[in-house]
């Protein structure tokens, strides 16, 4: 029994730590499937999100909760603007190398919005208001309610996500925009502006998961790197472009993590990830799902 709660204590935080990796890492794969960009800078919008809920919890004094949705309506209206603004060239044909292009602006993008945060609040950690105080009693073991507030928000905000993507005529517009972009503007489509629309909410994903793990991690200019790179190994794993693969490999990877820092070391935590993905790719070389679209 002695060993036996513990371990139950760390599956738990893993999947937590998974249903929030699932949400920055449906942001990300939202963006790939339907504009064919890879976001450099989608960590960047992560520490947006958390530099957000801090300023409405701690500077503003609002209601946490309402931190987290304005970290969500803010990054969602900066993304369409980055879009706007920096990727437009690619779909009206003013750039011959067009991957290249995109990885690059993101890129700089991203250095950009990390030294901006640099210079506007400093290098010091900081930490907005917890969801909520106190932990929940669960028998066997107790976990922090500001925790399991943060994983119920990232379950809603991912199953609003998908009920866009398959129930609406926004999501279907979505989806045929992934897949033939010319057809679709002869459809009637309106490619740019849905393509902003798509960058804005994978954009404001990415915000959420950072607004809701800020209590756990704080908040500093350079937040974003490591949960960034989290997000690219969970869509490598899970295929890249495949929701499914993006919400199960995140689960997977937060488990492995816990586990790991379990059995093996907390020193490593963040090279279970890279291992886990070796492995799977060994096994699976187009990842979990082999490849699959990205609305399924």
């Amino acid at each position: 029994m002695d060993f036996l709660v513990p371990l139950l204590a760390q599956l738990t935080n893993g999947l937590i730590i998974g249903f929030i990796y699932a949400l920055m890492a449906l942001g990300l794969t939202l963006i790939f499937g339907v504009l064919k960009v890879i976001n450099f800078a989608h960590g960047e919008f992560y520490m947006l999100g958390a530099y957000i809920s801090y300023i409405a919890s701690r500077m503003l004094g609002l209601h946490p909760i309402i931190g987290i949705i304005a970290a969500v309506a803010v990054v969602f209206i900066i993304g369409m603007l980055m879009e706007k603004a920096l990727l437009t060239p690619i779909y009206e044909d003013k750039v011959e190398r067009k991957d290249e292009y995109a990885l690059l602006i993101t890129f700089g993008l991203s250095i950009f919005l990390m030294n901006g945060a640099l210079v506007v609040f400093g290098p010091y950690q900081k930490s907005p208001e917890p969801l909520a105080s106190g932990v929940l009693d669960l028998g066997v073991l107790s976990v922090s309610s500001g925790r399991i507030y943060a994983v119920v928000l990232a379950i809603i905000f991912m199953a609003a996500t998908l009920f866009i993507i398959n129930k609406t005529w926004l999501g279907t517009a979505l989806r045929a925009l992934s897949q033939d972009r010319d057809a679709s503007t002869i459809m009637g489509i309106n490619a740019k502006t849905l393509g902003s629309i798509a960058f804005g909410l994978g954009a404001a994903m990415a915000g959420a998961a950072g607004a809701l793990l800020a209590p756990v991690f704080l908040v500093f200019p350079i937040m974003g790197v490591v949960p960034a790179i989290k997000s690219f190994v969970i869509i490598i794993l899970g295929s890249m472009g495949s929701i499914k693969g993006a919400i199960y490999g995140s689960l997977l990877l937060g488990i492995v993590e816990s586990l790991g820092v379990f059995f093996l070391s907390p020193s490593y935590r963040d090279g279970y990830s890279f291992l886990l993905l070796i492995i799977i790719l060994l096994v699976k070389p187009k990842g979990l799902f082999g490849g699959s679209q990205w609305n399924n």
